[in-house]
């Protein structure tokens, strides 16, 4: 008894409109990111900003935000790696 290999793939013809979706969700990413990078570089100038001026509360608050941004620029970067690793495994099943 000969077994045979079974290819399970994602059909992405099947779907309606595939190409508006990649569009949708890169322009989304993109958004995502062009966000993050600006509450970054806005933080970490109120951060400067506050410590040279001796406001720790405000400091704190920025610093807060600059991390906070940091963390969302490198989750939606990584996302699109993580999505694709999912997709080449979901192949190679």
């Amino acid at each position: 008894m000969t077994q045979r290999a079974v290819a399970v793939v994602p059909d992405f013809g099947s779907v309606a409109a595939t190409d508006d979706l990649e569009q949708i969700i890169g322009a989304l990413l993109m958004i995502t990111l062009i966000t993050a990078v600006l509450t970054l570089i806005v933080s970490a100038v109120i951060w400067a900003l506050a410590i040279a001026h001796g406001n720790h509360h405000t400091a704190a608050r920025a610093r807060t935000g600059t991390l906070v941004a940091l963390a969302g620029a490198a989750l939606a970067g990584a996302a699109t790696a993580w999505t694709n690793w999912l997709i080449d495994l979901g192949a190679a099943l």
